[in-house]
């Protein structure tokens, strides 16, 4: 229904990529050292790589990094989300601003920042969309990442369920770290299931509607990754699974970029890109055509749709729609969930719980000592 799956390679591709990042998570959590290495020696080292590379150094235009995941967005989300992590470690080591109270709203700041990010991106895509069509109702625009995007009405329905999810982060201030002797956690406890699904539905819509040829691993494996984690033995401890997780893909897909694009594991293609798959259309030969439409200037016009009907591909946003409904209708009842408890509590709900008594709540709780 969602991807054009034609081989097991690429399913073996996604399970590689799920348990790498549980494994890596793991890793980066569970102790100081190796938080540091991860999070603030790997990206240090990285960051002259990337430096260096830009000015033609490892390879110059030819170096994967450069000739596809030199644009601002890749580096932006990458040091994004590892900024999140060392707020994260800051917090529950207690080093620095992380023994401020007021630094606690950094967990809520840094998340809502990602999701506007996210929410810019899919007004631009229907902006692009209406700018083509006059209308709605969807059309092809090519990025400067490389990507033809099918853009319109999902994407608003989408960036509106992304602004609700955004005040769906409840019990702001009332972190804690696990009470594990390597206080391997920040714990938010009520970061519940609930917000955890909302999040879920909305994130993986945006990759499938923003970046459709990665989205089966950063908007599939990715997303599962913490979310399975926290199901299981890290109750709590689920957003700063998901920034750790977020930095750790980054970070490959930044030195690795072919692994997605091309070869045996390149990403399934979603069903958008209707007939992709009999028509032997691959992630990379869109890629190519999409970076040639868009640095001749066309990205945003009829040229665009032209290219990609070349292809023998004929958009099919069926789950793009279905999806964006879907993102919207769960953080809407999220929210009404949270209305209802703040009421029941008569208590401010980004200030104290909403959720307690809650499972959820409470296991995370049992994990918890107070910062």
């Amino acid at each position: 229904m969602f991807f054009q799956i034609t081989n097991l390679w690429q399913i073996l591709g996604w399970f590689l990529v799920f348990a790498g990042l549980i494994i890596m998570n793991e890793l980066g959590r569970r102790t100081k050292t190796g938080g540091m290495i991860i999070f603030v020696i790997i990206p240090a080292i990285l960051t002259v790589y990337f430096i260096a590379a830009h000015f033609g150094a490892f390879g110059g235009a030819a170096n994967p990094t450069v000739a596809y995941m030199d644009g601002w967005f890749h580096y932006f989300k990458l040091y994004a989300a590892d900024i999140g992590c060392v707020g994260f470690m800051m917090i529950k080591y207690k080093w620095g601003l992380g023994k401020q109270k007021w630094f606690l709203w950094w967990p809520w700041f840094i998340v809502a920042a990602n999701i506007m990010i996210a929410n810019v991106s899919d007004i631009e895509s229907a902006l692009a969309a209406y700018a083509i069509s006059g209308d709605f109702s969807g059309a092809w625009w090519a990025s400067n990442e490389g990507v033809f995007i099918y853009g319109g009405w999902w994407n608003v329905v989408n960036a509106l369920a992304g602004l609700i999810n955004i005040f769906c982060m409840t019990g702001c201030v009332k972190l804690y770290a696990s009470n594990d002797k390597n206080r391997s956690d920040m714990i938010w406890p009520d970061m519940t299931i609930w917000f955890i699904i909302a999040y879920d539905v909305w994130n993986f819509e945006y990759t499938y509607l923003n970046l459709p040829t990665h989205t089966w691993y950063c908007g599939v494996a990715l997303l599962l990754a913490p979310t399975f984690a926290n199901a299981l033995w890290n109750k709590g401890g689920w957003i700063q699974n998901r920034a750790n997780t977020l930095a750790i893909w980054c970070m490959f897909a930044q030195v690795v970029p072919l692994f997605q694009l091309k070869g045996t594991f390149a990403a399934v293609l979603p069903t958008v890109y209707g007939g992709a798959a009999e028509n032997g259309v691959t992630t990379m030969m869109l890629y190519d055509k999409a970076i040639e439409i868009f640095n001749a200037g066309q990205g945003k016009t009829e040229a665009a749709g032209a290219a990609i009907a070349d292809f023998g591909i004929v958009a099919d946003p069926r789950m793009q729609g279905f999806v964006a409904m879907m993102a919207l209708a769960v953080n809407v009842l999220c929210m009404s969930v949270i209305i209802r408890n703040a009421i029941k509590n008569g208590h401010n709900p980004y200030s104290y719980p909403v959720f307690e008594g809650s499972r959820d709540y409470e296991e995370a709780m049992s994990r918890a000592q107070a910062l």
